[in-house]
């Protein structure tokens, strides 16, 4: 699978391991899955920027490196007591847009998603305790036999892995924080320049834009456009009030509230967008 952020992956990949690149992203299933999982970096407004189970792996990873199972305990990490689950956990929390994520990336859904995309590996990218609650990064998939025959070597992706993650949030993080520039920009122009105000939000619609912008501005739109009608209503023809019909976010933007973003009162209305 190819889309534009392979080519970020592949760039991390030769800068590190030269022309084993290719061959590189073509064994490891681990390097596999994490082009899969990046996808949204340069997809449309209806892509999620997830980072659950990029981070469950990234702080595996990262944990492996700094207790130097890349340096002096090269070989060693069999005999290592695994990382406890509270670390991992809080962690993830301080990672960019982490801190509201849960433990079901580390307990159970990468190793699950991996396996759906990978059924035919018996590997799994975590290896847990579940009654000491430690944890452990499968070494297996970060040790990649790269090339062939006399030009065969083994090679750690570890760093890697740490690496294209970071690019993948770094991208994530970059068109939010356009975004929210813009955002100041558009207060100042919506009274002077109404028509660069309609071209603003128009850009917000288009397909490169992050979901939660698209959400942020399909409210907008809809708040606005809903906010100057009225209904009237009541229980007889003698009790009839008048409202304005008021739009509602049912959650935080990017909730797993099972599509329904939107909630219009008095009507009980809902919108997903």
């Amino acid at each position: 699978m190819k889309h534009p952020f392979t080519d970020t992956i592949l760039a991390v990949l030769r800068r590190r391991f030269a022309d084993a690149a290719e061959d590189l992203l073509e064994k490891s299933p681990l390097l596999q899955y994490l082009n899969i999982k990046t996808r949204s970096a340069n997809r449309g407004s209806k892509a999620r920027g997830a980072f659950a189970n990029h981070y469950a792996l990234y702080v595996l990873v990262e944990d492996y490196i700094a207790k130097g199972y890349l340096g002096a305990k090269r070989g060693q990490y069999q005999k290592y007591e695994g990382a406890r689950f509270t670390d991992l956990f809080r962690r993830q929390r301080e990672l960019p847009f982490g801190s509201k994520l849960q433990n079901h990336a580390l307990n159970s859904r990468l190793n699950d998603e991996f396996a759906k995309y990978f059924p035919a590996s018996d590997l799994r990218p975590i290896l847990r305790d579940q009654a000491e609650q430690r944890y452990w990064v499968n070494e297996g998939l970060l040790i990649v036999q790269a090339g062939a025959g006399r030009e065969r070597r083994e090679v750690n992706i570890a760093e890697a892995v740490i690496e294209i993650i970071d690019k993948y949030v770094e991208a994530k993080r970059s068109a939010f924080e356009q975004f929210i520039e813009a955002c100041k920009k558009i207060a100042a122009l919506s009274s002077e320049d109404p028509k660069g105000a309609v071209a603003f939000v128009e850009s917000q619609l288009q397909p490169n834009v992050d979901a939660r912008v698209f959400e942020i501005v399909s409210f907008a739109i809809l708040k606005a456009y809903y906010g100057e009608q009225s209904i009237f209503w009541g229980w007889s023809a003698d009790e009839l009030q008048q409202d304005f019909l008021m739009l509602y976010k049912t959650g935080r933007t990017n909730a797993n509230d099972g599509g329904i973003d939107f909630v219009m009162k008095p009507l009980g209305r809902f919108f997903q967008d």
